[in-house]
């Protein structure tokens, strides 16, 4: 089945109005209204077909979800096959995997099979997820059960060693930062500005980072191990994808970023040293200073980055790359420059959606002004009381509340962290404020089930660093 314009003209019917309305995006149709509206028309159809759908790691790691589809010959089949696919986007850039499983009617894999194969936003999904992330084929497979696999984590117990001289860092998109650790106590820290994705040289990527590596280690006796997070896809602390190197050509990438890491264990005396994704680092930390579990890190920096710690204390397998999550189903949502998708959490819930949504709020910049820049001049109107700011965070704290009843049901968390340069100042007050009522209108059980944690900058670059130096175990 090819889904033509009929079908995503149809699939606009189910497009639910929020309750609460971002005061500059009327068009907003949060993701999972779409999706229970979609899922309520079925239902009294007195008709349609229950699907399985899977995503699958290489390694083993999966996640199931079940959904509902009309059956064939009803006008909005395609519309329900579309909404598939989304789901399956939100899925595989949470989760992760290679591989797509899929128990439904006979036509359902195969136009899955064609989105990835011919369409330009399925072929990104398959070329990231597929060759660089995991390195194995991406494939859609329909099976029946028993064949089809059941819901399995991989969940390890990563990070909370505090014992002996460390440094943690942390390789953002426009600073890095490092600290000198002993004994769990923060002697050194350091922010530089950088610009990694605009240098195309892996030569100076090493060195920039081995220079603060290098100035840590001068408060220190002795390294006894390294820890590190940065933003972007690490597999056993191996670079598989990631925007701060996208300047670097691919023959270059493979040969001498992919392993960069490794490189520079070898270059400290083969320490121990571990490096994962920010967001999983940024959860760790609140998990760490909060003393809770299930917590959902959210990171509204440059991107968003997202992070989760198991009720247990433990990290799992999942990618959490919910900048690449679709929130917002609307057909005329925010294109993402990278993926080319419509409705990401990156045009939402970052720098960049923040500048977007300056023209709205009647916020003149100067042609050309970088997004942090952008971010100071909102930061200090918003400071001065200026109800143009005002506005730009209520519009933010609305996203980020139906993106939080997008998440609950991909990640069983009680707790919330909201950390990042977007909720900094009395910005971000209002950002929580309007999620909590968001989230109190549409589902009042899902808003109780939630608290919400933020931590003072201070403690959380401490924090950070101090999660970061924790990821690695010190040999006996």
């Amino acid at each position: 089945m090819v889904l033509g314009e009929t079908s995503t003209r149809n699939a606009a019917r189910y497009l639910a109005v929020p309750r609460v309305v971002p005061p500059l995006d009327p068009g907003f149709r949060p993701a999972v209204l779409a999706r229970h509206a979609l899922g309520a028309a079925i239902r009294e159809s007195g008709g349609g077909q229950s699907v399985a759908l899977a995503v699958q790691q290489p390694g083993g790691s999966v996640y199931a979800r079940e959904t509902l589809v009309f059956d064939d010959g009803h006008p909005d089949v395609g519309a329900s096959y579309l909404f598939c696919e989304r789901l399956l986007k939100s899925m595989l850039w949470s989760c992760g995997g290679s591989r797509i499983w899929v128990d439904g009617p006979p036509g359902l894999a195969p136009y899955l099979r064609r989105h990835y194969q011919v369409e330009p936003t399925g072929q990104f999904d398959a070329r990231l997820l597929g060759g660089e992330v995991y390195r194995a084929p991406f494939e859609v497979v329909a099976a029946r059960r028993p064949d089809f696999p059941s819901s399995a984590d991989e969940i390890t117990l990563l990070g909370r060693h505090l014992d002996g001289c460390r440094i943690g860092f942390d390789l953002g998109a426009s600073d890095r930062k490092v600290a000198a650790v002993i004994d769990g106590e923060v002697v050194f820290s350091e922010e530089t500005a950088w610009d990694p994705a605009n240098h195309a040289d892996p030569q100076w990527h090493y060195e920039q980072i081995n220079a603060s590596l290098q100035r840590a280690a001068a408060h220190l006796p002795r390294v006894d191990a390294i820890g590190g997070s940065a933003a972007g896809v690490y597999v056993d602390s191996e670079i598989r994808v990631a925007s701060l190197f996208r300047s670097v050509p691919r023959e270059l990438f493979d040969r001498h970023v992919r392993g960069l890491f490794g490189e520079l264990r070898r270059d400290w005396n083969g320490i121990p040293f571990v490096v994962v994704n920010d967001g999983e680092v940024t959860a760790l930390a609140g998990a760490m200073l909060t003393g809770v579990g299930g917590l959902l890190g959210v990171a509204m920096g440059s991107s968003e980055a997202a992070g989760y710690v198991t009720s247990s204390g433990g990290l799992t397998s999942r990618l959490n790359e919910l900048a690449f999550a679709p929130i917002d189903y609307a057909p005329d949502a925010p294109v993402d420059e990278w993926s080319g998708d419509r409705g990401c959490g990156v045009q939402y819930l970052s720098q960049q959606g923040a500048g977007r949504l300056l023209a709205p709020a009647g916020i003149e910049v100067e042609p050309g002004i970088s997004l942090p820049e952008r971010l100071v001049l909102l930061q200090d109107l918003m400071a001065g009381g200026d109800a143009r700011a005002a506005r730009v965070y209520e519009t933010i704290g609305t996203y980020l509340g139906y993106a939080l009843l997008e998440y609950r049901e991909s990640y069983e968390f009680g707790h919330l962290l909201l950390l990042g340069r977007v909720t900094t100042g009395a910005g971000g007050d209002v950002i929580a404020n309007r999620a909590r009522e968001a989230m109190q209108v549409e589902d009042p059980a899902a808003a109780a089930s939630v608290t919400f944690h933020t931590v003072p900058e201070r403690e959380k670059r401490h924090g950070q660093a101090m999660a970061a130096a924790s990821l690695p175990a010190i040999q006996a």
